[in-house]
């Protein structure tokens, strides 16, 4: 969809410019634990998957941290190849990364012996959002190809303030969140 295709340009931008202009020392305090209105969402002892966040991306390894140090399972995206479905699997050392490799798109992943593991809360990385909870991704379909194959999984999509928009193109195969956490603040439960 041409639309999508633009408004990820323009978006992808504007996250680009957005992150610059956030002091190295600011954005190291930012997404270190999620906001008490989260913890709702979430069930003691759940697998949570979350990602490998890329430079512009809502940076999630205080959140890994926080949910190992809570007593969860996290999972982070694997993929075999490019044309592989998405899959995930265990992620135990966030402090040094000694359990992930660089994946089929140049992202950390789990590495091939890493147990295969079903989240039941996963976070989404995402291009833009609306505050009713609707997503923009990448344009790969990854997310939204397993969230459409689990349906029980409470999607939690993460991003910057700066991109919230008034609406969004959307398909029939677009999966919703459940609610969108920014710096500032919880959209949701929707």
């Amino acid at each position: 969809m041409k639309e999508k295709a633009a408004l990820r340009k323009t978006m992808r931008a504007a996250r680009r410019d957005h992150v610059a202009a956030i002091p190295d020392m600011v954005r190291a305090l930012l997404f270190k634990q999620p906001p008490a209105g989260l913890s709702d969402l979430i069930p003691d002892g759940a697998n949570i998957g979350l990602y490998h966040a890329t430079d512009d991306e809502a940076p999630t390894n205080g959140y890994i941290k926080h949910f190992l140090e809570s007593g969860h399972k996290v999972v982070l995206p694997r993929f075999t190849d490019a044309s592989s479905p998405m899959e995930f699997a265990e992620h135990t050392d966030p402090f040094e990364g000694s359990d992930l490799e660089t994946g089929a798109f140049g992202i950390r992943q789990p590495t091939g012996d890493a147990a295969e593991e079903q989240p039941e809360v996963l976070f989404v990385p995402l291009i833009a959002y609306t505050d009713a909870g609707q997503r923009l991704g990448q344009g790969g379909g990854h997310y939204d190809r397993w969230l459409a194959g689990h349906p029980g999984t409470v999607a939690i999509g993460m991003g910057w303030d700066s991109q919230l928009v008034d609406a969004l193109p959307t398909e029939p195969h677009d999966q919703p969140m459940h609610a969108i956490v920014t710096p500032t603040r919880l959209y949701g439960p929707f």
